[in-house]
């Protein structure tokens, strides 16, 4: 079994000094007072701690417990080993609603430090992406239930919200996607909840998703609370995508470029192209196309192009060129390639 990082001193000092703002102690605990052994707090900084030292498993959250010298128990709160058992009922009996305003508080006191500046843009957007976790147990309700190889599975799904163009890239939000609907189904809610939980700061003003969430009506909420749209668009909006292309695909002169060493001399070169014609085509509040060509280079050789279409409400001259292709990057959507690949359309990882 791998054994999870030590916890540094410098480590030990940032937690015992962060993890007071989360407000643990706020997190709602259903269970009976009389048969409380662990407190709530207490459990969730075990957690908290353990995926910061490294650990992949509950299991490996225990042995944590046990070998840490009585100076950082005192620290950090801990009194004794903790059983993996017990960090599993209590974690597997908790509401996602009584969890994500610890996210919530986390990310107003970073705000507060004036810790989520945006990096080398005017303004922070957040990325919605849908996430999957699968289990050997479904609930119809947080799980949803699907057949994998023969046997019955449930998915775990969240649409994860990340302010991507700070430097930490903090996740903001955790909305569960319920069993019976999908990202799109959810987006419009998601939007909402940000918006309940974060207007008050200002903390971003563009709302940013795949293809999968690209939809009129999805943009035309976000516009509505004063929030501007970055979509990556693919066949799912085929008019848009056509015009894009017949605007943009020919362009031979780009507006911004840059490379990256990927290592084991692996270079990734991004052209930006874009333009407002398409302003107020099928949807008012359009107001640019952009595209994004990627080429992989491995060795100096040629192994990996692709193009990406992109709409935004959000006007041309608002960035420079060079911005707008960092803004691609923050969000993912300036891609790193493998080698052999010439799809147009598949989701990447960017660099």
């Amino acid at each position: 079994m791998a054994q999870p990082a030590q916890l540094t001193r410098r480590m030990v000092g940032i937690l015992n000094t962060r993890l007071p703002e989360l407000q643990l102690q706020a997190v709602p605990d259903a269970r009976d007072p009389r048969w409380v052994k662990w407190r709530m707090a207490t459990v969730l900084r075990v957690l908290i701690v353990s995926m910061t030292a490294g650990c992949i498993s509950l299991l490996q959250a225990e042995a944590l417990t046990q070998e840490m010298s009585p100076d950082i128990r005192r620290t950090l709160k801990f009194h004794r080993r903790i059983p993996d058992t017990t960090l599993r009922t209590i974690a597997a009996a908790l509401n996602p609603d009584d969890i994500r305003p610890v996210i919530h508080r986390q990310i107003r006191a970073a705000h507060r430090r004036k810790a989520l500046e945006p990096n080398g843009l005017p303004f922070n957007a957040v990325m919605l992406d849908g996430k999957n976790t699968a289990i050997p147990s479904c609930d119809d309700y947080f799980a949803q239930r699907q057949s994998q190889d023969g046997g019955l599975v449930g998915i775990l799904r969240t649409m994860t919200c990340s302010l991507v163009t700070t430097a930490a890239q903090p996740c903001i939000d955790a909305f569960p996607i319920p069993a019976q609907t999908n990202e799109m189904g959810v987006f419009s809610a998601c939007v909402d909840s940000l918006v309940r939980t974060y207007g008050s700061i200002d903390l971003f003003r563009m709302v940013a998703a795949d293809a999968g969430n690209c939809s009129e009506s999805n943009a035309r909420h976000a516009r509505g609370h004063g929030l501007h749209y970055l979509f990556s668009l693919k066949g799912n909006q085929p008019t848009l995508e056509a015009e894009a292309q017949r605007l943009l695909g020919d362009q031979q002169h780009a507006l911004a470029s840059s490379q990256d060493w990927q290592g084991n001399g692996l270079r990734v070169v991004r052209r930006l192209y874009l333009t407002e014609q398409i302003a107020g085509f099928e949807w008012h509040h359009l107001k640019t196309v952009l595209r994004v060509e990627s080429q992989t280079y491995a060795h100096g050789r040629l192994t990996a192009w692709e193009d990406r279409y992109f709409v935004s409400s959000l006007p041309p001259e608002r960035l420079t060129p060079a911005k707008w292709l960092r803004l691609m990057h923050c969000a993912g959507f300036a891609c790193a390639r493998g080698p052999h690949c010439t799809s147009q359309t598949r989701t990447v990882r960017f660099a």
